[in-house]
């Protein structure tokens, strides 16, 4: 009965918030397990994240080193850090709810595209994070490289791992938002000439990401960010221009032995 009076199965608001409460509470749950394993980690990665500020100051010969400034600032940033650690370990499954949330009602047949999904973008995902990383130890020099001659650059420890998650953060999503524009295809959603037609705006929200990831004034640094994501871009439109040209080709075919079907007359002799 529920079937006849919703054959389209559309969800109501109220079905949407339950869906997004659902969620985001399985999200929070594989975060909060992931931090847990960060908690024991954070030794290992707090040397890692000072590693530039150390490095820089030994062969520049300046003073800047990460400091806390009260009591409780060492053990918030125990908790800091053992969350974005739990965030990075638990990406294959938050990204794959943000997947199951924002696309539309899937047929059996479409289930593998969740499964593409995790298989690309968890990759994609941290290899745009490692990717940060790797430039990272630039910008903290370009950015040190403000401190006047005879200054200490005194760096709050807070403020330091939080600069650090965003860039990585920042890196990690942009490699993941050209696999979401093949899947929405893949789905039907988009098409590829819409995708290839929308390059303009692509290119401009693309520089937008590249100077949101370079916090110094360093068009190298943004340079280097756009150049795998604006290639990123036209391979997705170029998997979903081949997605809908099978497609069609498949569409073409059934109708032709649609028509086959409908045009056949027995042979009366026989």
């Amino acid at each position: 009965m529920a079937k006849r009076r919703n054959p389209e199965k559309k969800m109501k608001l109220s079905g949407h918030l339950r869906e997004f409460r659902n969620r985001l509470f399985k999200s929070a749950i594989a975060i909060v397990s992931g931090a847990v394993a960060g908690w024991y980690l954070f030794d290992f990665v707090f040397a890692e994240l000072q590693k530039p500020v150390l490095q820089l100051a030994k062969e520049e010969n300046i003073n800047a080193q990460v400091n806390f400034g009260s009591v409780v600032s060492a053990f918030d940033l125990h908790l800091q850090i053992a969350f974005f650690i739990g965030l990075f370990l638990s990406s294959p499954i938050w990204l794959y709810q943000v997947w199951a949330f924002v696309s539309p009602a899937l047929r059996k047949k479409e289930k593998r595209y969740s499964i593409a999904f995790i298989l690309t973008s968890t990759p994609l995902f941290l290899g745009g994070a490692y990717f940060g990383w790797w430039l990272f130890p630039g910008f903290v020099r370009g950015l040190l490289s403000f401190t006047p001659e005879g200054s200490a650059n005194v760096i709050n420890a807070s403020e330091y791992v939080l600069f650090t998650v965003r860039v990585l953060l920042i890196f990690g999503i942009a490699f993941v938002l050209p696999v979401i524009l093949v899947l929405l295809n893949a789905i039907g959603t988009m098409s590829g000439k819409t995708i290839l037609k929308g390059w303009r705006p692509a290119i401009f929200i693309i520089a937008l990401v590249g100077a949101l990831a370079t916090p110094v004034a360093d068009p190298m640094s943004m340079f280097l960010i756009m150049i795998p994501l604006t290639a990123f871009y036209y391979l997705a439109a170029g998997v979903a221009l081949l997605n809908d040209r099978r497609k069609a080709i498949r569409r073409s075919k059934l109708t032709e032995d649609f028509d086959l079907a409908e045009n056949y007359t027995p042979d009366e002799t026989a």
